[in-house]
């Protein structure tokens, strides 16, 4: 069994992924641990909607041909900064250009930029798609909860020997959501997750991100 330590070393946003299928226990085993994520009131915010076979194979049907028609809303909630920082903006650029450049995508190429960047809504073709919604009604200290639950599954399947990547774009399709999977009106997409077994050949896969330094977002006193 990993430790937590070597499943956060070991983690990574994987974008490619074997036709292998996943039992829906399995998924249900994932869940049911991580909603013991840290809660503040206990509120547990935040809803899971699992799909597999032939209802991802429609959403992800859906959601693409709203991407092919340019048919892009603005997201429910804030997610980047704006203007943003160049220091954030050089990290953004870093991750982009490394992804890009395993796959053998040039920098003007934005045909298969275009292609890549759909991929995220076939769920990179993994065998189950999550989509996180969050009730409306929800403070802003709700979506910290969120994510800690939502990291709490990205390690949990690290565990259990499948591979993740959370999808934030998922979230300018809201209104296909909504209406493919008959979502309350009170719910606000928040991302997809996409959950299977990594593909380890796929170069997409294997390129490192790096992170900040401690002294970058950390100071010590009293040491």
């Amino acid at each position: 069994m990993l430790s937590v330590t070597h499943a956060m070393h070991q983690r990574r946003s994987t974008r490619r992924f074997l036709p292998m299928p996943i039992a829906q226990e399995t998924v249900e085993t994932l869940l049911q641990a991580a909603r013991r994520a840290p809660s503040g009131a206990n509120l547990q915010p935040g809803f899971v909607h699992v799909l597999s076979g032939a209802p991802l194979a429609n959403l992800c049907e859906q959601v693409c041909a709203a991407f092919d028609a340019g048919d892009r809303r603005p997201e429910a909630y804030t997610y980047f900064p704006d203007p943003m920082p160049e220091v954030l903006k050089a990290r953004q650029r870093t991750v982009g250009y490394a992804l890009y450049n395993s796959l053998g995508i040039a920098r003007r190429d934005l045909v298969g930029r275009k292609a890549q960047h759909r991929r995220n809504f076939t769920f990179f073709d993994a065998p189950v798609g999550l989509v996180v919604t969050i009730d409306r009604a929800m403070g802003a200290g709700c979506y910290m909860d969120l994510g800690m639950f939502l990291q709490s599954i990205f390690l949990l399947a690290e565990e259990a020997g499948l591979a993740t990547c959370g999808i934030g774009a998922l979230a300018s399709y809201s209104h296909v959501l909504q209406r493919a999977l008959n979502l309350p009106e009170d719910q606000t997409v928040v991302c997809g997750i996409a959950l299977g077994y990594a593909d380890t050949t796929a170069p997409e896969n294997q390129f490192p991100t790096e992170r900040a330094g401690l002294a970058e977002f950390a100071r010590f006193s009293g040491f």
